[in-house]
């Protein structure tokens, strides 16, 4: 009826029915199954070490870029000083993270992967880029390339 406001219940179906329309459901589910067995694999070796994804996110970048600073760390990932804090522990005491104090200020903490951590770091990338390769394979000439621009598309753009 015009003129009258609509109850909850009609709102709702009328949003619901106009984003089915434009709502890639497909490609959503397709990211979140992708990324369970992306991540399936390490979290079973993460588990025998009682670590979890937040851990592997740290070992990755440090073992990816040597000497990084928990500031700059704390920035890649997006996280607060405390979430950080007991995973990083955590990761210096079992012998995977060394911390040195930077050169010039000492309150800078540098971060380096030992050779247990850069082990650690491997054994986690090994399952997921052999994922990848085979994904790519089966996708097809320039695959790497397109997947590459798709991802970066969907990152947020001040995420660099």
């Amino acid at each position: 009826m015009p003129g009258r406001p609509k109850d909850k219940t009609e709102y709702l179906t009328e949003v619901v029915g106009e984003e089915e329309d434009t709502i890639d459901f497909e490609i959503i589910e397709l990211l979140f199954f992708a990324y369970r067995d992306f991540t399936g694999d390490p979290d079973a070796i993460l588990e025998k070490s009682g670590f979890g994804r937040a851990h592997h996110r740290v070992v990755h970048f440090v073992n990816r870029e040597p000497g990084m600073t928990v500031a700059d760390l704390l920035d890649t990932l997006r996280i607060t000083k405390q979430s950080l804090a007991r995973v990083l522990k955590q990761l210096i005491d079992s012998g995977y993270i060394r911390q040195v104090t930077g050169p010039e200020d000492r309150r800078q903490r540098m971060l380096y992967t030992t050779e247990e951590g850069k082990a650690l770091a491997r054994a986690l990338a090994e399952p997921q880029s052999r994922r990848i390769a085979e994904a790519l394979a089966k996708t097809g000439p320039g695959a790497r390339e397109t997947v590459k621009r798709f991802l970066a598309n969907m990152k947020n753009a001040a995420a660099d």
